[in-house]
């Protein structure tokens, strides 16, 4: 799999692969995320791919204190083959150099199977409760 940033090309297909993987809610909009991110480190904004295909993507930042990891993405038939393992190698690789000292990410209670992908990596169940403030709304 070949890593690189993204490019405004790919915006199409990033989001049908978001929406494949079960990452779309009704109060995100992913072309807002996507413009968003645009303007605010956009080299930690990556995709996979493969024989010239969007596989995998991840949007990761680092706010000075911690890194953040969002959209990891990898396509459902491509499961389990190391690819997400891999963005994950690049993306920590990234925010390391820019003096990242610990990452953070949030995952759906029920979403099981990313639950037990982090934990492969070395992730750990931290002793918090994740609160949000929505002040732009998408819809």
């Amino acid at each position: 799999m070949y890593i690189r940033p993204f490019e405004p090309a790919d915006e199409a297909a990033i989001v049908v692969l978001w929406k494949r993987c079960g990452l779309l809610r009704p109060w995100n909009d992913p072309h807002k995320d996507i413009a968003r991110k645009q303007r605010v480190q956009p080299e930690l904004f990556l995709v996979g791919l493969i024989e010239n295909r969007i596989v995998a993507t991840v949007m990761a930042g680092f706010d000075g204190h911690r890194g953040w990891i969002n959209y990891l993405a990898v396509e459902p038939s491509r499961r389990r083959q190391g690819y997400g393992r891999l963005l994950m190698a690049a993306t920590e690789e990234r925010l390391l150099a820019l003096g990242c000292p610990k990452i953070n990410l949030q995952i759906r209670h029920d979403n099981l199977d990313a639950i037990q992908f982090y934990e492969r990596l070395g992730f750990s169940q931290d002793a918090v409760v994740s609160l949000g403030k929505r002040l732009i709304s998408d819809n």
